[in-house]
């Protein structure tokens, strides 16, 4: 049984950091293309950034370019998302999400195979 669980998540000031982390079970872990989604209250989930297998690429949106950072570390199973110089619009729920395959659009849910709970992020101004 596949199973991805975040942690991490919290309350901070605007202009500080967080890493979240997602852990994975039941994944052949270095062969997933591993990103990072975020819903706040009242919108759709919206794509945050991906990491390739291998780590060889990765896919940031334009909000979080320059703050955000991927990690992987494959002997833990396990994929980060670095936030630094955090704002009051990053607050939201922070959702990991695993992909087999992905084609040119890594930022459409659809993609995705598997998915976390979730961790909430609050930044307050």
């Amino acid at each position: 049984q596949v199973q991805l669980v975040e942690s991490g998540g919290g309350l901070v000031q605007a202009g500080g950091s967080l890493k979240l982390s997602c852990v994975t079970y039941g994944l052949t872990f270095r062969r997933y293309f591993m990103g990072w989604f975020r819903q706040a209250p009242g919108k759709e989930r919206e794509f945050v950034g991906t990491i390739s297998g291998g780590s060889s690429r990765r896919r940031f949106a334009d909000s979080v370019t320059g703050r955000f950072t991927i990690s992987r570390d494959d002997a833990k199973n396990t994929v980060y998302l670095q936030l630094n110089n955090l704002k009051p619009e990053d607050t939201a729920v922070y959702y990991c999400a695993g992909a087999k395959l992905l084609g040119s659009n890594w930022s459409w849910l659809g993609e995705y195979d598997y998915w976390g709970q979730g961790t909430q992020v609050t930044v307050s101004s």
